[in-house]
């Protein structure tokens, strides 16, 4: 991926952290490798997922980066969270291609709590890169993402968010063994068309 600051792989998973780095830099958080940094890139609107979150997520020991646009009362609640915490929480209210990548890559954690998602995208990039997804059990995102891979959670609602992250976390700072095993997970997905397609043509052909 030419739009990251540092390219890296499976077997270099280790300089994944120079991204992070760079995207704190960027975005005026505090340069620190060890805190977990949480992703969003999004349409800001409600099928997203957006009005689960509040101020009490600035309780929790990470630092959030948002990017996207949308309703504005989403907008509007995003800004007040990064004036209001600075070093907490940076809001990006545009798409930039470029900055899509670095979040993907420089985080730790991508977030997509959707109310509803057909198929959805974003947790299959984030597992490419080794960014671990929490997501709501709908659609596309309960059909991609498992606890071998990720984090899941199934009602609609704040607190199921919230504590999911906080577990999340959890393992992020206390289980660095787990963490791993989950990023590999991931990046080993393979999304392709061709594993569903050889399996339609297996079944095609045995009701001929």
């Amino acid at each position: 991926d030419n739009l990251i600051y540092q390219k890296y792989s499976l077997k270099t998973l280790r300089k994944k952290i120079n991204n992070k780095l760079t995207l704190q830099k960027q975005l005026g958080l505090p340069i620190n490798k060890n805190i977990a940094l949480v992703g969003l890139v999004s349409r800001l609107v409600w099928q997203k997922g957006m009005d689960l979150f509040n101020e009490d997520f600035s309780k929790l020991n990470c630092q959030f980066v948002f990017l996207g646009t949308g309703q504005e009362k989403y907008e509007q609640m995003l800004k007040n969270l990064a004036k209001k915490y600075p070093k907490k929480f940076s809001v990006q209210l545009a798409f930039d291609e470029k900055m899509a990548h670095l979040i993907y890559a420089g985080s730790d954690i991508f977030l997509m709590p959707s109310h509803f998602e057909p198929c959805g995208l974003g947790q299959m990039i984030a597992m490419r890169y080794g960014t671990i997804p929490i997501v709501r059990a709908t659609g596309g995102l309960a059909d991609t993402v498992n606890n071998k891979t990720g984090f899941v959670f199934k009602e609609y609602s704040t607190k199921k968010l919230y504590q999911t992250l906080d577990k999340a976390l959890n393992i992020f700072y206390k289980n660095s063994q787990q963490w791993r095993q989950k990023q590999e997970n991931g990046m080993k997905q393979d999304f392709s068309w061709d594993k569903p397609a050889k399996k339609y043509l297996t079944l095609y052909k045995k009701l001929l």
